[in-house]
C-alpha cells in the first residue's frame, strides 16, 4: 500500500492529504505544550531556549522521518 501523506518541496516536506496536516498540527501542538511545560519549570530564557531548541530538533526528526516514509515519490522514467 502506497503512503501519499507528504510532498517534498525543496527540503521541507509538506503535507499532501488530511492524515498529513494532522501530524503536522500534533508536531507543532506538541512543540508548544513542551514549551510552555519547559518555561513552567526554568529559571532563566537561557535556560527555556536551550531545552526548548533540543526538543524541537527532536520532533522535527521524527516528522521528516515520518514524512520521508510516506511520501509520494515521482518515478522517472530513463531513456
Amino acid at each position: 500500500m502506497k503512503l501519499n501523506w507528504f510532498t517534498r518541496k525543496g527540503i521541507i516536506y509538506w503535507p499532501a492529504s488530511i492524515v498529513g496536516w494532522v501530524i503536522l498540527l500534533a508536531a507543532i501542538a506538541y512543540a508548544v505544550y513542551t514549551f510552555i511545560d519547559i518555561d513552567r519549570h526554568s529559571h532563566s530564557v537561557s535556560d527555556t531556549l536551550i531545552n526548548f531548541v533540543f526538543n524541537v530538533l527532536l520532533i522535527g526528526m521524527i516528522y521528516t522521518i515520518i514524512a520521508y516514509f510516506t511520501e509520494a515519490r515521482v518515478v522517472k522514467e530513463v531513456d
